[in-house]
C-alpha cells in the first residue's frame, strides 16, 4: 500500500512527443537567482579563518612571545632544581694571581643561590678568556652546589713601543689589552714594528747575565733580524744576528774586569766575531771619534 503526499509537486520532466521538452517542462527549470550567495560565504569562512590565525601566529612570533614563554618555562625549571639543591653556594677559583674575584663573578654573572644548571660551562670559558689578564680558563660544575674555575693567567714580560705608543706583551709578544703599561715601568722596553714577536729571544739574552741585564734600559729590533740594546740610557750595544748570547756573556766578562761601561762610551759594537769595537763621547780622554778595538 502506497500513501500519496497530496501536496507534493510533480517534479519529473515531461516530454514533448518526439523528444522535446514541452512547454510545462521548461516552466520547471530553476532560474538563477539574483543577490549575494550565501552558501559560497559559508564555505570562505573557515579560509579566511585560517589566514588570520596564521597572520597572529606571524605576529606572536616577530614578537618575541614565543621565545618569552620558552624563557619563562626554562626559568621555572631551572628554579625547580634550585629549590631541590642544585644551586651555587662556592665557587672555587685556582690560578687566579692578577684578576680580581669580585671581577670574575660579575662577569659570570654567579651569586649564592643561582640554579647551578643555569651554568653553562662553554659560555663561561668563553667570557673569562675575554678578561685581559686571563689567557685560559676552564669551568666546571661540581654538582650539587660548587662552581670550580681555572685560570691560567698571562705573564707580563716586557713593555713595547711602536710608533710612540707603549703596550704590555706577554711571553708570547702578545699584547695584554687595557693595562696601563705605568705599572710595569720595571719591565725591559722593546721598540720596532716586529720587536713583540721578538723579544722573548733578546730578553733571553739579556737575563742570562743578570748584573748586566740591570742596566739595560731598551732594545731596537734592527731590520727583523738583531738588536740594539741601550744600556743606561746612553750605551748603545750592537748584539750580532746569530750568536747573541755568546756576545752578551764577552760583553759582561769585560765588564767585570775593566769597568767599560763606566767610561765615556757611547757604542760597543759586538758584531765582530774576533773583537769588540767601541766609540767613545766626543768630551771623552781618548781622541775624539775613536774607535780602539780588544782582541777576544
Amino acid at each position: 500500500m502506497r500513501f500519496l503526499n497530496p501536496f507534493a509537486r510533480n517534479t519529473k520532466k515531461t516530454k514533448a512527443p518526439g523528444g522535446k521538452r514541452g512547454k510545462r517542462g521548461k516552466r520547471n527549470q530553476r532560474r538563477p537567482r539574483a543577490g549575494i550567495n550565501w552558501r559560497l560565504v559559508r564555505r570562505g569562512l573557515p579560509a579566511g579563518a585560517a589566514v588570520a590565525l596564521v597572520g597572529g601566529l606571524v605576529w606572536l612570533w616577530q614578537d618575541g612571545w614565543f621565545g618569552r614563554q620558552a624563557d619563562a618555562l626554562q626559568a621555572a625549571a631551572l628554579q625547580g632544581t634550585a629549590d631541590i639543591g642544585l644551586r651555587v653556594e662556592d665557587v672555587l677559583i685556582e690560578g687566579r694571581n692578577r684578576t680580581a674575584g669580585d671581577v670574575i663573578l660579575a662577569r659570570l654573572g654567579l651569586e649564592r643561590g643561582l640554579p647551578i644548571l643555569a651554568v653553562d660551562p662553554q659560555q663561561a670559558k668563553q667570557a673569562l678568556e675575554a678578561l685581559p689578564w686571563v689567557q685560559q680558563a676552564s669551568v666546571q660544575r661540581q654538582l650539587p652546589d660548587t662552581v670550580y674555575i681555572r685560570l691560567q693567567e698571562r705573564e707580563p714580560m716586557a713593555l713595547w713601543q711602536e710608533r710612540g705608543k707603549v703596550a704590555v706583551i706577554d711571553r708570547d709578544g702578545s699584547v695584554i689589552q687595557g693595562i696601563d703599561p705605568r705599572r710595569f715601568a720595571h719591565l725591559p722596553l722593546v721598540v720596532g714594528p716586529d720587536a713583540a714577536s721578538h723579544a722573548s729571544k733578546v730578553i733571553a739574552v739579556m737575563n742570562s747575565e743578570p748584573e748586566l741585564r740591570e742596566r739595560v734600559t731598551s732594545a731596537v729590533l734592527v731590520a727583523g733580524r738583531r738588536w740594539n740594546v741601550q744600556i743606561e740610557g746612553r750605551i748603545d750595544v750592537r748584539l750580532p744576528e746569530d750568536d747573541a748570547a755568546a756576545a752578551w756573556a764577552q760583553l759582561a766578562e769585560i765588564e767585570r774586569r775593566q769597568g767599560l761601561l763606566s767610561r765615556d762610551v757611547v757604542v760597543i759594537d759586538l758584531r765582530l766575531p774576533d773583537r769588540l769595537v767601541v766609540r767613545t763621547s766626543p768630551d771623552s780622554d781618548l781622541e775624539n771619534g775613536a774607535e780602539e778595538g780588544e782582541n777576544t
